[in-house]
């Protein structure tokens, strides 16, 4: 019996919350040349999820992914200890100028994220992971730092058959919110379809941490945000 485990140079995984780093990172992985692209999106319990999966969803329709696995980490709200997935913690307000690391912080869970990621993509002989993640969010969340992405790289490359090479890529891991949306404005990315907030699945409160971020970049471009808020202030 003969496994075929080759490896396709134009195939990625692309991890897809459905919010607007990883719609970003799905139409960067095309532009450089990642054809078949799989999309893995996972629920955990998080406020917003049924929103986030009609997102990640609709984006597996725009870039016509190849494939589109949900699979469900309920351990990592069982686990606990972030205001997305338990209902006695609030999620805060926005404080963009905090050194604290957020309430929202969900523990290790890209290292979750990216173990299921890698799985799929050696699977199904995809030669890239790519995930959405970025500055703001490193400064805040340990597991999205630049030193994190390369330490799990060096997992990636022990941890998989010889013959397997999966390159780990963050584009924009050095980038601002802003710096994103720009790329994906002129990559067309139907931000539309993603969704940030962190509290509600309908309209976005336009308060938390998620959402100001994400109007401050548009405002700063001076492009109106397509999704619907509660509020809009302004974040800039």
């Amino acid at each position: 019996m003969s496994h075929n485990h080759t490896t396709h140079d134009d195939r990625a995984v692309v991890l897809a919350s459905g919010g607007m780093d990883s719609a970003t990172a799905a139409y960067e992985a095309q532009t450089r040349g990642y054809d078949d692209l799989y999309l893995l999106h996972t629920s955990y319990g998080q406020n917003t999820e049924q929103r986030e999966h009609e997102c990640a969803r609709a984006l597996a329709g725009h870039v016509d992914a190849a494939d589109f696995l949900h699979v469900e980490t309920g351990h990592l709200q069982q686990i606990g200890g972030s205001s997305l997935t338990d209902d006695g913690l609030a999620v805060a307000d926005a404080d963009t100028d905090s050194e604290e690391i957020p309430s929202s912080y969900v523990p290790f869970r890209n290292a979750n994220l990216l173990s299921m990621a890698v799985s799929y993509a050696e699977a199904s002989g995809a030669s890239a992971v790519f995930i959405g993640a970025h500055s703001e969010d490193f400064s805040g969340y340990p597991d999205c730092r630049p030193a994190f992405f390369e330490a799990f790289q060096s997992v990636v490359d022990v941890g998989t058959r010889p013959e397997t090479e999966i390159a780990l890529e963050a584009p924009f891991v050095e980038w601002s919110k802003t710096d994103i949306a720009e790329r994906g404005l002129d990559l067309g990315v139907p931000y539309a379809d993603t969704w940030s907030c962190y509290r509600s699945d309908e309209p976005a409160c336009g308060t938390c941490d998620a959402c100001a971020f994400r109007l401050a970049a548009f405002q700063r471009l001076g492009e109106r945000d397509p999704i619907p808020y509660e509020s809009r202030p302004d974040h800039t």
